[in-house]
């Protein structure tokens, strides 16, 4: 099974990317992740990634999708992966394309803007071991203070509703228009974001493979 999670941040794209890893036996593609192991590796890709970043410049499209073809050849993805983080611009699903990375479906996760605003305001992070909560649905034991280390909690800059607003504005413009180029191949499968629970069972109904 070879899927894209798309969605709006804060629909849940992290997590439920994390639990079918776990239920269908295959490896979530994180763009940022494979980026920074191509580079520490010295691939051919990775050394041109580092020089524009090097450069304090955007690593250009051609560069991402040659870094994913490379990560996609690897003999754990042979049955199947997420691809998590790209392609997040109708030019980069169509550099995919052109580059012959076919994908079995593609899953958009719904979610209203209020709904989105209220999550990711209400996430918090342990400044000291980088450990997650929110506030209404993952809260710690006590207030402010990681169950796992006792360090503080913080919310990061990203998800004040000012810069979450700001994103969800980039979202609408870059990478929405996603999800009508994949239902025009036929491979678009519409969910709602609910539970956590609720959304993974809606994910692998979409996709025939309830569990």
């Amino acid at each position: 099974m070879r899927l894209i999670l798309l969605g709006a941040p804060g629909a849940g794209k992290g997590t439920q990317a994390e639990i079918l890893c776990k239920k269908l036996g295959i490896p979530t593609i994180s763009t940022g992740n494979i980026l920074r192991a191509a580079i520490k590796e010295g691939t051919l890709t990775g050394l041109k990634a580092k020089s524009y970043i090097d450069a304090g410049a955007l690593v250009p499209d051609e560069v991402i999708i040659g870094i994913v073809d490379e990560r996609l050849a690897q003999p754990d993805c042979q049955s199947g992966y997420i691809l998590d983080g790209v392609p997040r611009t109708i030019a980069q699903a169509e550099a995919l394309e052109k580059a012959g990375i076919r994908f079995d479906a593609v899953v958009s996760i719904e979610i209203s803007e209020e709904e989105i605003l209220r999550r990711m305001s209400g996430r918090r992070v342990c400044e000291a071991c980088g450990s997650s909560y929110n506030v209404e649905a993952v809260p710690p034991r006590r207030e402010g203070i990681c169950d796992n280390c006792g360090g503080r909690l913080i919310q990061r800059k990203d998800d004040t509703p000012e810069t979450v607003r700001e994103r969800l504005k980039v979202y609408h413009t870059e990478t929405e228009p996603l999800v009508d180029f994949y239902a025009q191949r036929g491979l678009l499968r519409s969910v709602q974001s609910s539970t956590r629970e609720e959304t993974t069972q809606a994910i692998l109904a979409a996709l025939g493979m309830e569990k």
